[in-house]
């Protein structure tokens, strides 16, 4: 049991640094290409065809244009001065497979976030999170949630963790 948890870990920590992605949409035209062979190898991991790395940008909010990007499936604003919460507008990137948020100055997390169907990874490390909206119990589909580095309360936890399925990994 303990080496299913430390792989799954392990393979959610590449998933978040972005080892593990592979890039499957030729239109794509970010800085986001894994040579050919590291895409081959990764690619039963996960797909992620629509990519947008916004991380170490020193970003104080997400750029409004981004809500308009309804296709993207995977989100990097980790590493910046984020504070407050994400934009209620989170919730038109119906799309989102992958949300990384970690290593910012956010105090909360929108209620909208709960929305987003098809999340299955939602990092929001290291923050400065207090509460945790209870809607993020309707994310049926999540499958890593990461709220370590946070004070976050507990009691918020637990009432998402019930909602939440059984096997949803919470980092704590």
């Amino acid at each position: 049991m303990k080496k299913i948890i430390l792989s799954t870990i392990i393979t959610t920590s590449l998933l978040l640094s972005g080892c593990a992605m592979s890039q499957t949409n030729t239109k794509n035209t970010s800085n986001n290409n894994l040579p050919a062979n590291d895409a081959q190898k990764n690619e039963e991991v996960v797909k992620i065809d629509n990519k947008l790395n916004l991380s170490n940008q020193n970003l104080s909010q997400i750029p409004a244009y981004v809500f308009g990007q309804t296709d993207l499936e995977k989100l990097d604003v980790s590493n910046n001065q984020i504070s407050g919460a994400i934009q209620a507008e989170i919730r038109q990137l119906s799309n989102l497979i992958i949300l990384d948020a970690s290593d910012n100055q956010m105090t909360g997390v929108p209620a909208e976030i709960g929305q987003l169907d098809n999340l299955q990874i939602l990092d929001l490390s290291n923050n400065q999170l207090t509460g945790l909206p209870y809607e993020l119990g309707s994310l049926q589909n999540l499958k890593t949630l990461n709220i370590s580095g946070n004070n976050y309360s507990e009691l918020d936890l637990g009432i998402i963790q019930d909602k939440l399925p059984k096997d949803t990994i919470i980092i704590k």
